[in-house]
């Protein structure tokens, strides 16, 4: 079933008028240089211009660090106790704004509007309150392993922020929070293509009354001197924490290796489902599930499972729930109310998701369901994809080597647990697998042979405290729990600080 464009509404929330500003040094302040064109956002429901913010260049990147600079000394000088407070503040505005915050990311990245109100700023929530708790029992002094060295958990310094698009409250409240409640100082430059809640967040950070210069943002490009790049390079910068493609994560690397910077990279994945026949009954549930994670968020997301790997004895029953599954996706705006996908961000990955659609048909594999071109009923300005599941691939194919992207799954199968893992671990990728079998043994070997930085195994997600990151040219780094909290940290050995 699909959407009637009839039934969209406009979305209510406030958008930040042409020309938004920085938060730099605590206080909304203009560009330094006004001949950086303005970044244009795109409603990606209808194709047409929501608003246009500011780009940062040279001298606001500059004025933002310095800020950060200034701030420091102070900030990572308070008790934790303290930081602690800030940030309940901040959950306590954030937690009050809720749905402007959605209405913001469904305009900006095409998250429909209830899905957008539960799961990504949802999901930014969950995470304060993760790191809140994880925060009373935090240790920035231990006792070192053989007793006669303390050792002492510092921040960092001045951290660059650099968030993507799919998931932006997900990611920045991951970044942020635990930057700022170890004491480290920062500046976050949001993707280009979802800027608005992200100056939304600026205004929550300031309401929670956090001191001046302890957190900036500055809004504009990523590479070609933009603002994302000008972080990344800047000497006053002592570490960047950066989600987005692995492309975009090795400039990253390169732009900071010349300052020694520390930094944490989360990147693509190309994560595989491996479904065992000796899951019996579960089947059914168990390839809904692949499906629907696969297809959650339009498939934006970087631990989508989007190849599945099912045993051959159960293969083509498999191949038949998937599609029923794939059918059952309604697709439309992202400002109408209910459970359905939304569109793609914008024309660029609305266009490489078609090109991926395409490939797969040209290298040999079968279209299930969907295929290239909009879904029927929908706005034909908007960027809208047909959920598609490929059957009889193989694991040479672009469609199951390459990060799509988008609602787009692969299905193959396999003969024996041996070849499993061998097809799931044979991608550049290594982000998150999934294992799905009847035997606890079994699944604990797949775990352990799996080359990626989280398994989920028969459908239990991992906890919120849980290390979220990757290897391989999934980047490295973790994000979460403790791990986020200590991924901004220097670790300093002292000996005598009992005498």
């Amino acid at each position: 079933p699909i959407l009637a464009s009839g039934q969209e509404c406009n979305p209510t929330a406030p958008l930040p008028s042409d020309g938004q500003n920085f938060y730099i040094g605590g206080r909304w302040v203009e560009p330094a240089d006004q001949a950086v064109p303005p970044i244009v956002v795109t409603d990606p429901s209808t194709g047409a211009r929501a608003t246009s913010v500011n780009a940062g260049g040279a001298a606001d990147v500059d004025a933002a660090v310095a800020a950060a600079r200034r701030s420091f000394p102070g900030w990572s000088g308070v008790t934790p106790a303290v930081r602690r407070d800030h940030i309940r503040r901040l959950r306590d505005v954030y937690a009050g704004r809720q749905e402007e915050m959605a209405r913001a990311i469904s305009t900006e990245m095409g998250a429909p509007i209830d899905f957008a109100l539960e799961s990504q700023v949802g999901a930014g929530l969950y995470h304060i309150d993760n790191f809140l708790a994880t925060l009373e029992s935090f240790e920035f002094e231990r006792a070192g392993e053989m007793g006669a060295t303390t050792i002492l958990m510092e921040p960092v310094g001045v951290a660059a922020l650099i968030t993507p698009w799919n998931w932006p409250m997900n990611q920045v409240v991951l970044k942020v929070v635990a930057a700022l409640a170890v004491g480290c100082t920062c500046v976050l430059k949001p993707s280009e293509a979802a800027p608005l809640s992200s100056l939304l967040f600026a205004a929550m950070v300031h309401d929670a009354g956090f001191p001046p210069g302890a957190f900036n943002l500055v809004t504009g490009g990523g590479g070609d001197g933009g603002a994302g790049e000008l972080l990344a390079a800047h000497p006053d910068v002592d570490m960047v924490s950066f989600t987005g493609s692995t492309r975009a994560g090795a400039a990253v690397s390169r732009a900071g290796a010349d300052t020694f910077k520390k930094i944490s990279l989360e990147l693509g994945g190309k994560g595989a489902a491996v479904v065992f026949a000796d899951v019996g009954d579960d089947l059914e549930e168990y390839v809904t599930q692949v499906v629907e994670r696969c297809f959650e968020n339009t498939g934006q997301s970087c631990d989508a499972p989007t190849r599945l790997l099912v045993e051959r004895g159960v293969y083509h029953r498999a191949v038949e729930i998937a599609k029923g599954v794939a059918l059952a996706h309604a697709v439309g705006s992202a400002h109408v109310p209910g459970d359905h996908l939304g569109p793609v961000v914008n024309f660029a990955q609305f266009d490489t998701i078609q090109k991926y659609i395409l490939s797969g048909v040209e290298e040999g594999g079968r279209i299930v369901t969907g295929g290239p071109g909009r879904p029927k009923g929908t706005d034909a300005a908007g960027y809208y994809v047909r959920p598609t599941v490929f059957a009889d691939v193989n694991n040479d194919m672009k469609i199951m080597r390459e990060e799509i992207f988008g609602p787009v799954l692969g299905m193959m199968p396999f003969d024996s647990e041996q070849e499993a893992l061998e097809i799931a671990n044979d991608t550049p990728y290594g982000l998150t697998n999934y294992v799905y079998s009847g035997s606890p043994e079994r699944c604990r070997r797949m775990a352990r042979a799996l080359r990626s930085g989280m398994v989920e195994m028969n459908g239990e997600g991992v906890d919120g405290a849980a290390p979220f990151g990757g290897m391989k040219a999934s980047g490295h780094g973790r994000e979460g729990g403790v791990y986020g909290l200590e991924e901004f940290c220097h670790v300093k050995a002292v000996s005598g600080w009992e005498d």
